[in-house]
């Protein structure tokens, strides 16, 4: 199964709110998905990104590969990033 990180519209008509998850590509983008990273909402000021770091670490490792937009959205929660090592 060849899984993407992307984008699934949630909320209300003309008040999109997403949530960040891993899922088939072959699904529709309201699909089915295997599991949710986080959420992102563009129309807050300041814009609201809140993403699980370690999870979305695991799923990068395991090959699954980030829309463009996701990829844009990880760098800004850090999740490309190395660790600090104390």
């Amino acid at each position: 199964m060849a899984t993407r990180i992307r984008l699934r519209r949630v909320g209300r008509k003309k008040q999109p709110v997403y949530r960040i998850v891993v899922t088939d590509k072959q699904e529709a983008r309201d699909g089915r998905f295997v599991e949710t990273l986080g959420h992102y909402n563009p129309r807050t000021e300041p814009v609201v990104l809140d993403v699980d770091v370690e999870k979305a670490r695991s799923w990068l490792a395991k090959g699954a590969t980030p829309s463009e937009t996701v990829r844009s959205l990880l760098k800004k929660a850090g999740v490309f990033e190395t660790p600090a090592q104390s």
